[in-house]
């Protein structure tokens, strides 16, 4: 590669990253313990549901209850979606993600936890959703990114804000295989 292929290529990236950042919003939320109930995630700040940053910081929340415990968890999950609970279809779907003693897969969204420490987050619980070039692409609909510690590429939740201001979960996107944790992995 010549000199000037390596600093176009660098411009180029440059150039993206601009990009990338122009109007990107962050928000961290962190959690001194995960919500164990619908009530004790209704008492939590967050549950004003006033920015769509609070209804995927609870999403992410609600998945870990599901994780251990599939009533607990729709119901959460059901308090999020506003007028739209959840189908059999995306009941289905939630069972078949956590098959196979995939319940770690929400926790890896959490600071600290990558595969070597089994996706044991650090405590108090932190994570950290953040905008993209595509946001705001829908109207009345957010997308918003959020890292795994055990993938490559960030994932998605998309959230709608009802007439009253309120923002609900409409589709999430965090179920999406991850690698194994330390303890799974045969190879280890």
């Amino acid at each position: 590669m010549s000199i000037f292929d390596k600093l176009k290529k660098n411009a180029v990236s440059a150039a993206g990253k601009a990009v990338q950042s122009l109007g990107s919003q962050r928000e961290t939320f962190t959690f001194q313990a995960l919500p164990e109930s619908l009530a004790q995630m209704q008492a939590l700040p967050e549950a004003a549901l006033e920015t769509p940053f609070q209804t995927a910081a609870l999403a992410l929340c609600a998945l870990c209850a599901y994780a251990a415990d599939k009533q607990i968890g729709t119901e959460m999950l059901n308090w999020l979606r506003g007028p739209r609970p959840l189908s059999n279809h995306e009941i289905s779907f939630l069972n078949d993600r956590f098959r196979d003693n995939k319940t770690y897969v929400p926790f890896s969204y959490f600071k600290g936890a990558v595969p070597d420490n089994n996706y044991t987050p650090e405590e108090p619980f932190t994570v950290t959703f953040y905008t993209g070039p595509y946001s705001d692409a829908n109207e009345g609909y957010k997308k918003l990114f959020v890292n795994s510690g055990g993938a490559d590429n960030a994932r998605e939740i998309v959230l709608r804000r009802r007439g009253d201001g309120k923002w609900f979960l409409w589709d999430q996107f965090l179920l999406v295989d991850i690698r194994v944790p330390k303890a799974a992995d045969p190879w280890a």
